[in-house]
């Protein structure tokens, strides 16, 4: 009936319309911090996702051994908890599960990236020869690309300055070796607990993008039935 092929008709290209404007802003507008919509620079292909990263899976299997490289270390004399003893002054922070969107996660992971990357330099005084901290340090520059390429404002992101790396140094020292090894070490659980936790929060951001652009496509394909009909 014209009534409604009219109605069709409209809602149609109303649709149009909508996949003409920036699925991110639908995003944001439902998410805490940066709400001036996302960068979709990643494309629709798994491959392209930051969190499917070859250079962040690397990263993550290096790190992960480290729990064996204590346990080798130490022997049965100490059990890996017990590094919960052991705190880091202000560790960077994580992206919490909800109310941050996507912009605002790639934002504090590039920081605490960025933060992870002095405190390895108190690790290296402890463990020089370290092979999880060779790997980690080759692959992080890259992350860091990849992850800035994802960003709308990369250029808010800035490196700890020369005070600010001192001052971090500075409250990690200790002169009781024992204590040091045990920071040093904490360090290196924490990074992983960091890259892993920060995977999963991107991907779950990833994949509710893809879900929004996919459900905005599907319906152009009724509406080009029913020009047909």
């Amino acid at each position: 009936m014209p009534s409604k092929l009219n109605a069709y008709l409209l809602s149609a290209a109303m649709l149009l319309c909508a996949l003409g404007a920036p699925v991110e802003n639908e995003l944001n507008n439902s998410e805490a911090g940066d709400t001036s919509g996302e960068e979709s620079r990643e494309g629709t292909s798994e491959g392209e996702l930051l969190s499917n990263s070859e250079v962040w899976r690397l990263m993550l299997g290096m790190t992960v051994r480290h729990q064996q490289e204590f346990e080798g270390e130490f022997q049965n004399v100490m059990k890996y908890r017990f590094l919960d003893n052991y705190k880091v002054p202000s560790p960077p922070s994580k992206c919490p599960k909800s109310n941050f969107s996507k912009e605002a996660c790639l934002h504090r992971l590039a920081e605490g990236l960025y933060t992870y990357m002095v405190l390895l330099k108190y690790v290296e005084k402890e463990y020089p020869n370290s092979s999880i901290l060779s790997v980690v340090r080759h692959h992080s520059g890259s992350l860091m690309e990849l992850i800035k390429g994802k960003m709308r404002n990369r250029e808010l992101v800035k490196p700890l300055d020369s005070s600010q790396e001192e001052q971090l140094l500075k409250e990690l020292d200790n002169p009781d070796a024992y204590h040091r090894k045990m920071t040093a070490h904490q360090i290196l659980r924490q990074l992983h607990h960091f890259l892993r936790d920060s995977k999963v929060e991107i991907a779950k951001r990833e994949q509710s993008r893809r879900n929004v652009a996919s459900k905005i496509v599907a319906p152009t394909h009724s509406y080009h039935q029913l020009l047909h009909r």
